[in-house]
């Protein structure tokens, strides 16, 4: 049974006793694929150095967070496009649109979120969107960027039928994460009407700890309950679920 976190900020803990006490317990639920979003200039090298720790397990990804959007995006979205040259990404995200904290910034967020689109059709690449509070802003940017080289995963996906629909219609999986696990969350009753077939697996640790331990830091090795309630949710093994998220997750990533 191979789990893969599609989405994890476990580069966050700096503590290196603590890092590797995360890996190994994810590595003891099965949970030994890592794919890692950027969300700044300075944690650009956080990521580097846990995929070169465990260059079997973890997988970066580049982008600028919509949060990180302020004024001097263009400089920033410069910085983090000029250090993919000579490393593997597997990803450009995450990106996306946010407007919970502040709603000013959408013009800015939309220009960086087309940029950064674009370099994901220019390497090949699938993107990882980051969505809050932002549903109709950021299907306005898709629709109008679709076409058959725009593709990835809706993370943290916590939408409705019909946006599950359009999120994958235009060729994105869901992320699916902790939040599954609320009970007054309804992504149950959500997922009651969309195919195992159009899921990833994510934790988007050390946040959203599903439950049983809800409110305290999540970690990538909580996967295994997010992976339980999808497999009450469907009816079928936990085995199954690893099987066809992680086979999701390998056409996502390439890898």
């Amino acid at each position: 049974m191979l789990f893969t976190d599609t989405h994890t900020h476990l580069y966050y803990e700096q503590d290196a006793e603590k890092q590797a006490q995360l890996m190994e317990r994810c590595i003891e639920n099965n949970v030994s694929r890592l794919f890692l979003p950027n969300v700044d200039v300075k944690s650009i090298s956080m990521i580097d150095d846990l995929v070169a720790k465990y260059p079997s397990n973890c997988f970066a990804m580049a982008g600028l967070h919509p949060c990180d959007v302020k004024e001097d995006y263009l400089t920033l979205l410069e910085e983090i496009h000029n250090s993919m040259a000579g490393r593997k990404i597997y990803a450009i995200g995450e990106i996306g649109i946010d407007l919970y904290w502040d709603k000013t910034t959408l013009a800015i967020q939309q220009d960086a979120f087309r940029k950064q689109i674009s370099w994901a059709k220019d390497l090949g690449l699938p993107i990882v969107i980051h969505c809050r509070e932002a549903f109709d802003e950021v299907f306005e940017v898709l629709e109008s960027e679709k076409d058959e080289k725009l593709r990835g995963i809706f993370h943290c996906f916590t939408g409705n039928l019909a946006q599950a629909q359009q999120a994958i219609d235009l060729n994105f999986y869901l992320g699916i994460g902790g939040v599954v696990t609320y009970k007054k969350a309804g992504l149950d009753v959500v997922l009651a009407g969309i195919p195992l077939a159009d899921l990833v697996l994510e934790t988007d640790s050390p946040y959203l700890a599903p439950v049983p331990f809800r409110g305290k830091p999540n970690e990538s090795s909580y996967l295994i309950y997010i992976a339980q309630k999808l497999a009450d949710i469907y009816g079928v093994s936990i085995e199954e679920i690893a099987d066809v998220t992680t086979e999701n997750s390998k056409k996502i990533f390439g890898v």
